[in-house]
């Protein structure tokens, strides 16, 4: 039985979602991971809003995270005003009021993870109250305490050698350390420490090389490809994924990912629920190697 999702970026379908007719200007989404598609814990899809374009004010019923790849929007929320630029991220709470408006010249778009999983049945789970009041725009600034649920990741922060506090200019600690591990990096974005409850978001990059072998999750996991392209198996089914691709493996897909390449491979990386604080990977390899030990 299968218990993956593989999209091209170019075969993504955009549209207004049903409950934003009316209640936006210029916005689109292409879901990507849904109900409709097998998950029980998340949504994950790829938003635009055009130049000037606007969204209402809005709650949910689940928690979402997002992250810019292009343009610039602003994030209105209780706790500020934000202008988003490519690489900055944020979380908003279950319940917590927000909205979006494109105050620039271009479109912008962005990623976004949702847990739990929107319910199409309750209107994905989205209900439109009185506007929030909006405040001259800020820029995120990741070293400002008081941003308590925004980010910023860029190309150093997944460079092992420059990971000191001069040189990224922030705060270091173990929860937002760069892990390295068989030729693979990977940095936590949205967890515990931004606010998160329900969910993680991080970005994974592959040396050349790199690889991660088959095991499996007590969660679901989608991935958005925005670097190199990688070879990969999602239910001993092989695939090549290349940027603007999102895959998604739920629970008991066993999956794998080599970069086969000469360059690196990076993608962003969402889970849901929040990995339990031990057994989050089942290596099938450590399996078969009890097996062995039983049979021989």
């Amino acid at each position: 039985m299968s218990h993956h999702i593989v999209r091209a970026g170019g075969d993504l379908v955009y549209i207004t979602p049903h409950e934003f007719v009316g209640r936006s200007v210029g916005f689109t989404r292409a879901p990507a991971v849904d109900e409709a598609g097998g998950s029980v814990q998340m949504g994950f899809g790829i938003c635009t809003l055009d130049a000037g374009g606007t969204i209402a004010t809005h709650v949910h019923s689940f928690e979402e995270s997002f992250y810019l790849l292009e343009g610039e929007v602003v994030i209105d929320t209780k706790e500020g005003s934000f202008r988003l630029r490519p690489g900055d991220y944020g979380v908003v709470p279950v319940g917590g009021p927000h909205a979006w408006r494109n105050l620039s010249d271009a479109p912008a778009r962005w990623a976004d993870m949702q847990a739990p999983m929107p319910r199409q049945r309750f209107g994905n789970d989205t209900y439109f109250p009185a506007a929030i009041t909006t405040s001259e725009p800020v820029l995120v600034d990741a070293r400002d305490p008081r941003t308590l649920s925004f980010g910023h990741i860029a190309d150093s922060n997944m460079d092992p050698s420059k990971q000191t506090q001069d040189m990224l200019a922030v705060s270091a600690s173990m929860r937002t350390a760069l892990l390295v591990y068989s030729g693979i990096s990977v940095k936590m974005m949205v967890d515990s420490d931004l606010g998160a409850q329900l969910s993680t978001m991080f970005m994974v990059q592959y040396e050349p090389n790199g690889l991660a072998g088959a095991h499996d999750h007590p969660l679901e996991e989608a991935y958005l490809i925005l670097e190199g392209d990688v070879e990969a198996t999602f239910d001993g089914e092989p695939y090549r994924l290349v940027p603007g691709d999102i895959a998604w493996a739920g629970v008991g897909c066993v999956h794998s990912f080599t970069n086969v390449g000469t360059g690196i491979v990076r993608w962003l990386e969402t889970q849901a629920p929040a990995p339990p604080a031990r057994h989050s990977y089942r290596f099938s390899r450590d399996w078969i190697y009890l097996s062995e030990q039983i049979d021989g």
